[in-house]
């Protein structure tokens, strides 16, 4: 189980979903009351969908990511794809799926897949 941290509040959890700036965790309403919502996942994840963040920090491996908008910084490998309508993209491990925003850029190593972003920059990382 991952440690999550929302706005400086630890959570413990298995499920947890972000839809319209509300965050339900194993059934609870864990929701913020700040417009801004940041959160911290220490620890490997299987799958992260939210609708919106400011931003995601992912301290561990991931299979798949989905947001529609915020950043997204990974400090581990994806194993699967990471698609965000909106925000930039930082990974510091190898994706072994594609990596696909409509604004924003993109940072990584190795790419096992497609690269795509309609508006921003894709840089690759150097060992």
């Amino acid at each position: 189980m991952a440690n999550i941290t929302i706005n400086g509040n630890n959570i413990v959890g298995r499920n947890i979903t972000i839809t319209n700036n509300k965050i339900i965790i194993d059934g609870k309403d864990v929701s913020p009351d700040s417009k801004t919502i940041d959160i911290k996942i220490e620890g490997d994840i299987e799958n992260f969908e939210v609708d919106y963040c400011n931003k995601i920090e992912i301290i561990g491996n991931t299979k798949d990511i989905r947001t529609s908008s915020g950043d997204v910084d990974i400090t581990g490998n994806v194993t699967g794809n990471i698609n965000t309508s909106s925000g930039d993209v930082d990974i510091a491990g190898d994706v072994q799926g594609s990596i696909n925003t409509s604004s924003g850029d993109v940072d990584c190593y190795n790419v096992s897949g497609n690269v795509k972003t309609n508006s921003g920059d894709i840089k690759t990382k150097k060992s």
